[in-house]
């Protein structure tokens, strides 16, 4: 991805939270991982308070109340500004003008696959298989564990990863027949499949 993809996300992800309420950065961080969040942006939780910093001297966010914690340190609780707001609607939209990343780690190795161990290759993805099997399954319990409560962009956003992770699993199990018919390395015949986007 663009360099500048990952901390705009850290940045979106923070004051998109704040748009819903005020937070202290340790609940924020709980909440992008509730929300799993790490499946759809880069984020990384390491740099969340550097990011809240860099925030507040822009700013953008503000602390609204500190919650003494005796022994403990003190928990600083932050919300939005209005010029945060705009840098918000700013950033939200760039976001989703940004073109879409498809990069796969198998796509590079399929072009060199028929000088690996077939073996090998075989027992890699019936691997795959059954973690996306277990993945699929997690992505929709996360969906109708939200459908209660979440708004419905949210919604789609759980339901977009769980249509993802189902295709991504039957693409490998496509695959997986090919490789134990030991077909991988054939030439000259289309695989037995149609045009999804046409309807």
């Amino acid at each position: 991805m663009d360099k500048e993809v990952e901390p705009m996300s850290m940045q979106l992800a923070i004051l998109g939270l704040l748009m819903d309420k005020d937070y202290h950065p340790y609940e924020m961080s709980q909440e992008m991982k509730e929300r799993e969040m790490h499946n759809y942006m880069k984020l990384q939780y390491g740099s969340l308070y550097y990011a809240i910093e860099k925030l507040k001297k822009n700013g953008l966010i503000e602390a609204v109340e500190v919650i003494s914690g005796g022994s403990r340190p003190d928990k600083t609780i932050y919300r939005i500004t209005e010029q945060g707001k705009s840098e918000f609607e700013r950033l939200l939209l760039k976001e989703m003008k940004l073109p879409p990343h498809l990069q796969h780690p198998f796509f590079a190795a399929l072009s060199f696959v028929r000088y690996g161990d077939q073996e090998e290759i075989k027992a890699i993805i019936q691997s795959r298989i059954e973690l996306f099997e277990k993945e699929a399954e997690r992505m929709w319990a996360l969906y109708e564990e939200h459908v209660p409560h979440a708004s419905r962009a949210v919604l789609h956003m759980l339901y977009g990863g769980y249509r993802y992770t189902v295709t991504e699993l039957n693409w490998l199990k496509d695959l997986y027949k090919d490789a134990a018919a030991d077909r991988l390395s054939d030439v000259g015949e289309p695989l037995p499949v149609l045009p999804l986007h046409k309807s």
